[in-house]
């Protein structure tokens, strides 16, 4: 039993496991994070897509960026053959090409529209930003890996807010009076 101050109950003062995997993903559940779809060009065949909710800058210098896939995806390791993707910033408005794209099927890019990135990799429309990437590193941690790009081309498409995972929801959370993205980017 958990008491109000996170810690359990039958034993005061000790936080409960984090090798209870529900437990552990509940309370990551209250971290919300970006949902980005990774997508690379497959030469003689159709491009390939995945929804990632765990995607960070890396470095400045040089220009690196990262995501996390799940080990048993099979999308992941045609995406790591193919050694380029683009990270593609979903917007708030998308959630219905997030979950399309997030599933199984071979016909992710079915009725989507995209067009190529410099390095040959779908960039799908209506995105908040996509950045452009050629495959430098991919670390096994755990059941994922570690996957790291660095950086060739990128772009901010949009004023719009991003899509969110918080929850074991989909939203858009942040009001844009807390934004100060219109003066950054001149929108």
């Amino acid at each position: 039993m958990q008491s109000e101050s996170g810690t359990n109950a039958s034993s005061p003062g000790v936080p409960d496991s984090p090798h209870d995997k529900g437990h552990f993903r509940q309370v990551l559940g209250n971290f919300p994070t970006s949902v980005v779809a990774i997508t690379a060009g497959i030469p003689g065949s159709r491009p390939e897509g995945m929804i990632v909710g765990s995607f960070t800058s890396v470095s400045l210098d040089p220009p690196l960026v990262a995501f996390l896939a799940d080990r048993s995806s099979g999308t992941f390791p045609r995406i790591r053959a193919a050694g380029r993707f683009c990270v593609n910033a979903l917007a708030a408005d998308q959630e219905v090409l997030c979950r399309s794209m997030a599933t199984r099927s071979a016909d992710r890019f079915d009725g989507v529209p995209w067009r190529l990135s410099p390095l040959g990799n779908p960039v799908l429309d209506g995105v908040v930003a996509w950045i452009d990437c050629e495959l430098a590193e991919v670390v096994e941690i755990g059941d994922h890996c570690l996957a790291v790009g660095r950086v060739h081309a990128l772009r901010a498409e949009s004023a719009k807010t991003p899509l969110l995972f918080f929850r074991g929801g989909y939203g858009d959370y942040f009001s844009t009076t807390s934004l100060v993205l219109d003066r950054l980017v001149g929108w």
